[in-house]
């Protein structure tokens, strides 16, 4: 039985995979639920941390999407 996907899909979304946790990773934060932290609005998560997550997913569908050149 042949897989739709060949080693060359899996590796790139392995990769938007790690992209993507690293993404979630920068949006986390502090556990402190008894003040207020201004570091929620930084620019880390505001803008850098979404970001990542995008490029990620688009990784992602690209690598499901990716199809090799047959050079026959």
């Amino acid at each position: 039985m042949k897989s739709v996907l060949n080693k060359t899909n899996y590796i790139i979304i392995a990769i938007s995979l790690a992209v993507i946790i690293i993404g979630f990773c920068l949006m986390s934060g502090s556990t402190t639920y008894t003040e207020f932290n201004p570091d929620v609005f930084s620019f880390r998560r505001i803008t850098v941390a979404p970001v990542v997550c995008a490029i990620g997913f688009v990784g992602m569908i690209f690598g499901i999407m990716f199809k090799k050149k047959d050079n026959k």
